[in-house]
């Protein structure tokens, strides 16, 4: 075996134990897990429903006023991994699910050596893959059941095979992007900002329009919406109109989230991207400076991050892992600058690394502190009480995917604004069934506090599970 691919597969080993001993970092799911877990196992009991009829949960995502937009239709959410994860549970390999991220994680700093290699040379790519295997924002995500780590898997795809067929001349990869970026968009619809990034491509290298003259650009084209019929079918029958889905998803992100500050991922660049971040800003100013931005393989990728960057700091909600798909591009221009520029360019790597290491070091000790809780063991003691109950039993709460996820028994929220006999009379809506309330220190969305809720709770319903660690607490109650 080659140098060059022992080197690679150990990278890769080393990627992929890192990203799932961060599965370990926390022991409770947060919202948005649960809701693509839950999505694909009720896709593995009806393959042909993807919204929330006859489910025993809901996602808390607002409607705006538009009924044609709101539950129980789920096309807010991109299908690709909610399928994906509903062939787990068919097979009965669901055990497997929190491990997925981290593979298609670890493979994906295969593809950004591939990328590395294929612009430059394989000292690049195995520079690049090192750096993209340790960067914070892509271990964490890759250890959580989200759908950046499968975008960006396709997204690095969708590169490769553009490069491939429009600089290459393979008339399969031609096609292929067509398939990949197809493939991405239902992953994340904003793979969407990505359409941009390849026309600006062409227009800056062949400066006219020729490129429409290639018959295969038109073939992936076809590719690319042949992949959407289904989705299409989807938006038809579930929306009145084809791009249902879509639109539903650009109305979510308009109210969903709140907004933040145009600089939100500068002020958290170092947690996200360690050493790298700031050594990406040198090999920046080297690029503008020696004007390598005229070579086509760092214009493409080039192009690539300022686009994408653009896009996410333009959207009102921000969060770190919305910028994933940046992460490969990142480590690529930052990997050509180490390769050639840096003097000492062992010594440097290796400083880089331990860096880096160090940094994901923190962030796992500061996730294990943050997350294995008082709170969070009060609150999965009560999940356990309520996998033993009936059945058949209905669970009042305001965390409906994520106590779903672990009983699978149905859920109702809490009346949105706290009415006590609206609470004595759910019983009436499910007759012969029984009916818990979970109610733990911190409830939202229901109008009152706290106190009045536990005092309404303690002195109508009787307690059948309680669970107090220091000022924390968790306690089910039973409607009689």
């Amino acid at each position: 075996m080659k140098r060059e691919n022992k080197i690679l597969i150990g990278i890769f080993i080393i990627a992929l134990l890192i990203r799932m001993v961060f599965v370990f970092s926390s022991p409770v799911k947060i919202w948005d897990e649960t809701v693509y877990s839950n999505l694909g196992y009720d896709l593995s009991k009806n393959f042909l429903e993807y919204s929330l009829r006859g489910s025993g949960w809901s996602d808390f995502i607002p409607s705006g006023g538009d009924s044609n937009y709101s539950w129980p239709k789920m096309g807010a959410r991109a299908p690709l991994l909610p399928y994906l994860i509903s062939i787990f549970y068919l097979f009965h390999l669901d055990f497997l699910i929190n491990f997925l991220m981290a593979l298609f994680g670890a493979i994906s700093v295969i593809l950004v050596y591939s990328l590395g290699k294929k612009l430059f040379d394989k000292k690049v790519g195995t520079i690049s893959a090192l750096f993209f295997a340790l960067v914070p924002l892509h271990v964490v995500s890759s250890a959580k059941i989200f759908t950046g780590t499968l975008f960006t898997f396709f997204v690095l795809l969708t590169f490769l095979s553009f490069w491939k067929g429009y600089e290459e001349d393979n008339k399969k990869h031609k096609i292929l992007f067509g398939v990949f970026l197809a493939l991405a968009l239902l992953s994340r619809y904003t793979a969407l900002w990505l359409a941009p990034i390849f026309l600006f491509y062409f227009l800056i290298r062949d400066k006219s329009l020729k490129f429409l003259k290639d018959r295969y650009l038109w073939y992936a084209i076809l590719a690319f919406f042949l992949i959407l019929v289904p989705w299409f079918f989807y938006g038809f029958f579930e929306y009145g109109n084809i791009f249902g889905g879509f639109i539903h998803g650009s109305k979510a992100a308009s109210y969903w989230g709140g907004t933040q500050s145009w600089h939100f991922f500068f002020d958290y660049w170092w947690s996200m991207f360690s050493a790298l971040g700031i050594i990406f800003i040198f090999a920046l100013v080297s690029i503008f400076y020696k004007k390598d931005y005229f070579k086509k393989e760092i214009y493409f990728i080039l192009l690539g991050v300022i686009v994408l960057m653009g896009f996410s700091i333009y959207m009102p909600h921000k969060e770190g892992r919305y910028i994933l798909f940046v992460v490969p591009g990142i480590s690529i221009l930052t990997g050509y600058f180490v390769n050639s520029f840096i003097k000492y360019k062992k010594i440097f790597i290796v400083g880089i690394v331990v860096i880096m290491i160090l940094s994901l070091g923190l962030q796992f000790n500061s996730s294990i502190k943050n997350s294995y809780t008082d709170s969070n063991k009060c609150f999965l003691e009560s999940m356990n009480f309520l996998k033993n109950v009936d059945a058949e039993s209905v669970v009042v709460t305001d965390e409906s995917p994520v106590v779903y996820y672990y009983t699978k028994i149905e859920t109702r929220w809490y009346p949105y604004s706290w009415d006590l006999e609206v609470v004595e009379d759910m019983h009436l809506g499910y007759p012969g069934r029984e009916i818990y309330i979970l109610f733990g220190e911190s409830v939202s969305k229901t109008g009152v506090t706290n106190e009045q809720m536990k005092s309404d709770l303690e002195g109508n319903f009787e307690k059948v599970f309680s669970c107090e660690k220091g000022s924390v607490f968790s306690s089910i109650y039973r409607i009689n």
